[in-house]
């Protein structure tokens, strides 16, 4: 977790997602991706599935990225979107939406992170532990363009807002 007195500015990418049952990995792959290539800009956490705890975490960050595989038919197989928050958590399970883990740092703890959500194209959800290759392409393809261009925005972005901060 980030050292609020030195450390602003920092982003925060949730992967999400189970490496064993498919495409279903493609959070998590997208995380080990930006793990090993910019670790030091990004901090990376995997989650099975949220839960209301995460919203402590995402509370002590300015930005705020989750991944997830999609099973929708996205137009370039990826897709990158503002994640708004919303209301509807629920108590008896352990499984809570991006905007319900954003909702509940809103409202518990008053923090408003700017935050993202990565959905890639999945296919394939049986047990196995590696990505269709329909699903390796729009890995790549969601990669390469939050590294080349979505990322360079939000640290700009970011660091403008910190300089106000001092």
């Amino acid at each position: 977790m980030k050292n609020l007195k030195t450390d602003r500015g920092k982003i925060l990418l949730i992967g999400i997602g189970n490496c064993g049952r498919g495409d279903d990995g493609l959070g998590w792959k997208f995380a080990e991706l930006v793990q090993c290539a910019i670790n030091r800009i990004v901090d990376i956490e995997f989650r099975y599935q949220l839960q209301i705890e995460d919203a402590v975490l995402i509370s002590q960050y300015d930005t705020v990225i989750f991944v997830d595989a999609s099973h929708a038919e996205l137009q370039d197989g990826f897709e990158i979107k503002p994640c708004l928050a919303a209301g509807h958590y629920y108590y008896s399970s352990h499984m809570q939406s991006p905007e319900t883990i954003l909702y509940l740092a809103n409202v518990l703890y008053n923090k408003y992170p700017e935050t993202y959500i990565i959905g890639i194209d999945g296919y394939v959800w049986e047990l196995k532990t590696s990505l269709s290759e329909e699903a390796e392409r729009n890995l790549t393809s969601a990669y390469n363009f939050f590294v080349s261009e979505f990322l360079p925005t939000i640290r700009q972005r970011v660091q403008v807002d910190s300089t106000h901060l001092n």
